[in-house]
């Protein structure tokens, strides 16, 4: 079972930009389809953005895609989430997972995931 541990949430105000971060131990890594959700309160956990093990393809939600970013340093174990242009909405933990199959948006494919960071952003 691999170990994911996020990071690089915080309190930012409305159009900021944040880097969130995760860092995978104890599985190869470039194996591993890697993808973003996230969870406000009283809300079910959403799909936010996959990456493929060898960054050859990616997914992401119709709510974001043009302000965030999904990316992966093989070579670091990390995988990074860049999101932009910030908004009351996209409020909530983040949390990082990770499959051994193929890129999926469905969170029950996952086998492997973080705790989650925090991003709140005020308006």
């Amino acid at each position: 079972q691999a170990q994911l541990v996020e990071s690089g949430g915080g309190l930012v105000q409305v159009g900021d930009s944040l880097r969130l971060r995760c860092v995978a131990s104890g599985r190869t890594f470039d194996s591993y389809a890697m993808a973003w959700f996230r969870q406000a309160p009283g809300q079910t956990r959403e799909f936010v953005a996959a990456i493929s093990g060898r960054s050859t393809a990616t997914y992401y939600s119709d709510s974001i895609k043009d302000r965030f970013s999904i990316s992966r340093d093989n070579a670091k174990n990390t995988l990074y989430l860049q999101m932009n242009v910030l908004k009351p909405e996209d409020t909530a933990v983040y949390f990082c997972a990770g499959t051994s199959g193929l890129i999926t948006f469905r969170d029950s494919d996952y086998i492997d995931w973080g705790r989650g960071t925090q991003v709140t952003v005020s308006s």
